[in-house]
């Protein structure tokens, strides 16, 4: 039973939540800090959601206490309206700074003496210089993320229900030479314009939404999309995409389709694609390993002879980004457990003939999973009449 969807902030018990799954990894780890620079993790902390520029936004978790938030003083009245939960601000003046002003001494006068600090992977250099003793690299809010509580879901079944509308809306529409404008202006109006008419105070610098469309010459090149000017053609395959985050929480849905007619050098690669697909479906489930999900999905594409026109993973997650961990990637070896979100969008892509991939946004539930983008999938509806 998926919760009922929601598109209101979180509260402040469901920060503090948050807050004591990091605290409790921290404690099984032995760091008695963690050093969080990534704006994704501190959004999920925090609620907070800016454009990060040279002035640094660093969070420090200890054990106990409020978070502490150390950020410039231009930005102090941002933070206090957009954040949620218990935090302690540590100002600092602006970058660069004079002497007694600086972020990295803001940030150096938080840590005691014998402080065992952890930091995200992904922390800039000058930050990771500014820290002191040796810091040890863990993925600590990452791994808090990878489960995604009640409240997390229903934020994300509401943006997949846009998403979804917003697809059906786009295909029933769907002509030869229509563009992306063409595309934008049918989808924007559902998912940006539904989501400010429902909740007026959506925080924009945490609201995005893509809207992209591939005729069969270019989807082959599944990350091209450079070019506006690209408008459906008949035939295909076509590869439509909607995807991105509405108030902090991310959706996907993707399908490829076909204008009129279904080439005949299209038929066999659609086929396969499905069956890897079906086949990630089956598989992604609580207990399975992530690794084994693709690795069954691309050998489906290595027995077709496509082993060479393989360029991606079966999926990633969805969460406070619209691409996240965890990867249900070959080499990655997390299990599969409830709660968790997946894309499931296994694709194959052939210069001369086209890319061939269907995504959907799947929550992983107590004894499988269902997708929260359930738009149809199969040739025959994803055949388009003309007339």
């Amino acid at each position: 039973m998926l919760p009922e969807p929601l598109y209101t902030p979180p509260s402040k018990q469901e920060m503090q939540a948050r807050l004591e799954r990091v605290r409790s990894m921290m404690e099984d780890q032995e760091i008695t800090h963690y050093v969080v620079t990534c704006p994704d993790s501190v959004f999920y902390l925090t609620n907070f959601a800016n454009y990060v520029h040279e002035r640094p936004f660093i969070i420090v978790v200890s054990l106990e206490g409020p978070l502490l938030f150390v950020v410039p003083k231009l930005e102090i009245p941002h933070v206090k309206i957009r954040s949620i939960g218990d935090s302690e601000l540590v100002e600092y003046f602006e970058f660069p700074a004079t002497a007694g002003k600086t972020w990295e001494e803001a940030l150096q006068s938080i840590f005691p003496s014998a402080s065992r600090v952890g930091v995200e992977a992904i922390c800039p250099l000058q930050v990771f210089q500014a820290l002191p003793g040796n810091p040890k690299r863990t993925e600590t809010v990452e791994d808090a993320r990878l489960v995604k509580s009640e409240y997390e879901i229903a934020r994300i079944v509401y943006a997949s229900n846009l998403a979804t509308e917003a697809m059906e809306q786009f295909l029933a529409a769907a002509r030869p030479g229509m563009g992306m404008g063409g595309m934008a202006s049918i989808c924007k109006s559902k998912m940006l314009g539904q989501t400010m008419a429902d909740y007026p105070e959506t925080n924009m610098l945490a609201t995005n939404a893509g809207f992209a469309l591939q005729p069969p010459s270019v989807s082959h090149d599944p990350h091209n999309f450079t070019d506006i000017s690209m408008t459906l053609a008949e035939g295909g395959p076509n590869v439509t995409v909607i995807n991105g985050r509405l108030n902090g929480y991310g959706t996907e849905v993707e399908r490829t389709i076909f204008l009129g007619h279904v080439p005949d050098d299209a038929k066999k690669p659609f086929e396969v694609m499905m069956g890897a697909r079906e086949k990630a479906f089956e598989l992604a489930t609580p207990g399975n390993v992530m690794h084994e999900v693709d690795y069954a999905c691309n050998s489906i594409f290595r027995e077709a002879g496509y082993e060479d026109f393989l360029l991606h993973r079966t999926g990633h997650s969805i969460g406070v980004t619209g691409h996240e961990a965890p990867f249900l990637a070959e080499g990655y070896h997390k299990v599969i457990e409830p709660g968790m979100l997946f894309t499931i969008e296994p694709g194959v892509y052939l210069p001369g003939i086209g890319g061939f991939r269907h995504s959907d946004t799947v929550l992983i539930t107590e004894d499988g999973n269902v997708s929260l983008t359930p738009v149809a999938s199969s040739l025959k509806d994803m055949t388009l009449d003309l007339a």
